[in-house]
């Protein structure tokens, strides 16, 4: 007799919108996710380790005679933690990666609930991803955003457990591309 097989679901992660904006001041990201906490990072968190995750945009002017041109690459890093004394929730974001410590120059915000804190996570809003300089008219471009889970910046403990089994509850990586021509100051994606 055959046993039934478990099933893991893994937790709905997607981009479900992206938006670019051309101005004269650059290139502006804007993006919506959908991100489901699966529950062992969720567990993590409500034991006081801070989870780190990562948001990456890049530009690439496309090139029919050789392989696409880096024009642009932008990076956002955000730190979610409980704090279990206080009941609250902070997210930390920052354009440097945030070490263990928390110091640096990071913009913080405190949540009553695990939901708002991921709400914040969830919209990213007018992020300039390139100068104005960088983009030229009339020329085509891809723009790739990536968001992801950073296990490296996890406990050791919590690193070894993650990367050693596949398919684990730490596996959180969403992605999109979107190609545009810059002949018009705006440019968006349709919904």
């Amino acid at each position: 007799m055959a046993l039934p097989a478990l099933v893991h679901a893994q937790p709905a992660t997607a981009i479900s919108e992206l938006r670019v904006e051309r101005t004269d001041e650059g290139l502006f990201l804007s993006a919506a996710l959908q991100l489901e906490l699966p529950a062992l990072v969720e567990d993590a968190l409500y034991q006081g380790i801070p989870v780190f995750f990562v948001a990456e945009a890049e530009v690439l002017r496309e090139r029919w005679y050789w392989s696409a041109q880096r024009v642009a690459r932008s990076a956002r890093y955000m730190r979610l933690s409980y704090q279990p004394l206080t009941r609250r929730w902070r997210l930390a974001v920052s354009a440097n990666p945030i070490d263990s410590s928390g110091l640096g120059v990071v913009l913080g915000q405190n949540y009553d609930g695990l939901e708002e804190a991921l709400l914040a996570m969830q919209r990213i809003a007018q992020w300039k991803i390139a100068e104005a300089p960088a983009i030229e008219p009339g020329e085509r471009y891809s723009v790739h955003l990536r968001f992801s889970l950073d296990t490296s910046q996890l406990p050791r403990p919590l690193q070894i457990g993650a990367l050693g089994r596949s398919g684990s509850g730490w596996n959180i990586s969403m992605a999109r591309s979107l190609r545009l021509t810059m002949e018009s100051a705006k440019s968006t994606t349709p919904p």
